[in-house]
């Protein structure tokens, strides 16, 4: 995907969950998308900076940067919702570009990607961000809403409530 489908995908993505966890539309739905749109949106961005240094797709785009960006806000206190950005980065990457990227980089140089995604500069693009948006919208609306009758409570909200301020 391009800069332009990152950016569409966090801003969708930061209503979207603002929605999913506050489904009534009210104060604390707005007050999640406020909180949370700027630094998904800045997520979704950061790991295309390694277009201007080492190799794109490789040095910002696996695991290790997305797990130090999760924990990052336990040690700082900032920057608690990039890590969302950056993990959907990641999906739209894998799922809906050709490409793929190094989930496991710098261990493993080889790029993981399902075949089904499109070119950065296909016409299609921003439709396939849109999909894979709405997909990843209802896994975590499945995750909120469903997963904790079969799962314990604390540990989906820990994983999605950390994040927005809900424990």
């Amino acid at each position: 995907m391009n800069k332009g489908d990152h950016v569409l995908n966090g801003i969708l993505l930061a209503i979207g969950l603002g929605y999913v966890l506050y489904p009534s539309g009210g104060v604390e739905t707005i007050e999640t998308v406020a909180a949370v749109l700027i630094p998904v949106v800045l997520g979704a961005l950061f790991p295309d900076v390694d277009t201007d240094f080492g190799k794109h797709r490789k040095t910002l785009h696996n695991l290790p940067v997305l797990a130090l960006l999760y924990v990052f806000p336990a040690y700082f206190g900032n920057l608690q919702y990039v890590w969302i950005g950056v993990a959907t980065h990641y999906v739209l990457d894998v799922v809906g570009s050709k490409r793929g990227i190094a989930l496991f980089y710098p261990l493993s140089d080889r790029e993981y990607g399902l075949p089904v995604g499109v070119t950065t500069v296909s016409k299609y693009a921003s439709t396939v961000t849109v999909a894979i948006t709405l997909l990843e919208l209802a896994v975590l609306a499945a995750a909120v809403h469903v997963a904790p009758q079969y799962l314990p409570t604390d540990a989906v909200r820990n994983v999605l409530g950390v994040a927005v301020g809900l424990v």
